[in-house]
């Protein structure tokens, strides 16, 4: 191998099989764009490293019950695609709600929302689909309460009249999350405040 693609497959083995998935941007301060993909292409052609989809690139984990390459983590795919093309990404409302055990529903495709472009990905035989979310739902990305937002947007105004949802929220959400969630009040639909105050009605005094 070359210099170059030496130092891009300790960084990609750096983050541990089955873990992390990359593009040539996370390796542009190594060398120049075409030296990156050159690189890369040599090291799939070796089999040290799997193209799972359109300049995406993993270090797969054996799976041992399969005895082959595990299918790739598609939450770090999109991750992938978000540092490459500089959006924000959270998983679609149910499966946030599913996470949260608000509903034993489970997505039958990987749905994804993003201050980008709508748009289809294919990663490692999977449809991946983007869908363009307002400000007031993405301004919520990386913040501790993203999943609660989303499960209750994906619920709906129903939310309000099922007391289960709130009495699982209250049990399970930390005290970190509840307080994100109250300094974000005011992005919320009116129909979910209800819901929202009865969650975090034991920390509203402490946040």
């Amino acid at each position: 191998m070359t210099g170059i693609a030496d130092k891009i497959f300790n960084r990609v083995r750096a983050h541990g099989k089955g873990k992390w998935v990359c593009t040539p941007k996370d390796f542009l301060d190594i060398g120049s764009r075409a030296a990156v993909d050159q690189a890369l292409s040599r090291l799939v052609k070796t089999g040290q490293i799997r193209r799972v989809g359109r300049g995406l690139y993993d270090l797969p984990r054996i799976s041992l019950a399969l005895n082959r390459p595990a299918p790739t983590n598609l939450d770090a795919a999109v991750a992938a695609v978000a540092r490459r093309d500089n959006i924000r990404v959270m998983p679609d409302g149910i499966v946030a709600a599913n996470k949260l055990g608000l509903t034993n529903a489970v997505p039958a495709k990987a749905n994804y929302v993003t201050d980008g472009a709508s748009r289809t990905l294919k990663v490692d035989g999977w449809t991946i689909r983007l869908r363009h979310a307002r400000p007031t739902i993405m301004n919520w990305a990386g913040r501790p309460a993203a999943s609660v937002v989303q499960a209750l947007h994906w619920l709906g105004a129903r939310a309000i009249d099922d007391p289960q949802t709130v009495t699982i929220l209250q049990k399970r959400l930390p005290d970190a999350v509840k307080r994100d969630l109250i300094k974000g009040t005011r992005t919320l639909p009116d129909w979910a405040l209800s819901t929202v105050n009865k969650i975090v009605d034991r920390v509203g005094s402490a946040a």
